[in-house]
């Protein structure tokens, strides 16, 4: 008779075989240079990730004193990376957004959170929002890719998230070619909190993939103070000039 395989080596045996299926059947590509995986890895390869620049605290520091900190609405900010036009995490963030690669969002708000670990735990949130897309954008898309970001930033920091406190309620231009004030102009009164019961005395932390001006985190920020929370918090996979 052949070798009995028992124990130890009959579940690595199996653990094996069942990689090996998975990878054959539903080979698994890097969202950023879509080389393909391996069935241990995640979304995201490791020379890519290598690649995305790390934002260090002294620019979060900078970031924040010019962003947020004259309007008094947010009471900390948090940001990972730094987004570069044409490299890695851009690719992996339209893959997120625009290809449906769910995986990437919440590996993206995993590794962001897990970088800032520490400062995310001395804020004491309640839970984490997601800044949310207008109902016509959303069901364009399918989805928003922030509640992706939020899943990896919950798990990391175990706290949970309320993907439905916040409604954008008008719709707004791409963002993507205006100054600091025609931003915050084309998002005034954008938004409005669905639920201030549950908003009223807590620290929250709002979530979006990336923040450039800070216009649209402070808007939301701005109404869910309005509706009594004690303290709003920023968080972003990356930031951008």
């Amino acid at each position: 008779m052949g070798h009995i395989l028992r124990g130890t080596g009959l579940n690595n045996f199996v653990r094996t075989t069942s990689f090996s299926l998975l990878d054959f059947f539903f080979p698994n590509f890097c969202a950023a240079c879509k080389n393909k995986l391996s069935v241990t890895q995640t979304c995201i390869c490791v020379e890519c990730l290598s690649n995305i620049q790390i934002a260090t605290p002294e620019r979060i520091e900078r970031e924040y004193e010019r962003k947020f900190q004259n309007d008094n609405i947010i009471s900390g900010f948090q940001s990972a990376f730094v987004f570069e036009k044409d490299k890695e995490l851009q690719s992996i963030l339209h893959s997120l957004k625009y290809n449906g690669k769910f995986l990437a969002g919440k590996t993206l708000g995993e590794l962001a959170s897990k970088q800032v670990y520490s400062i995310l735990q001395s804020w004491n949130a309640d839970f984490v929002v997601p800044v949310p897309l207008h109902p016509l954008k959303k069901a364009e898309r399918g989805y928003n890719q922030s509640d992706f970001i939020c899943k990896g930033l919950s798990k990391t920091i175990n706290v949970p998230v309320k993907a439905d406190i916040l409604n954008r309620t008008r719709f707004t231009l791409s963002q993507t070619t205006m100054t600091l004030e025609e931003r915050k102009e084309n998002v005034l009164q954008a938004f409005v909190c669905k639920k201030r019961k549950i908003v009223e005395g807590k620290n929250i932390i709002l979530v979006d993939d990336v923040i450039t001006t800070g216009a649209t985190t402070a808007e939301c920020g701005k109404v869910l103070l309005e509706a009594g929370a004690a303290k709003v918090y920023a968080f972003s996979v990356a930031i951008a000039d």
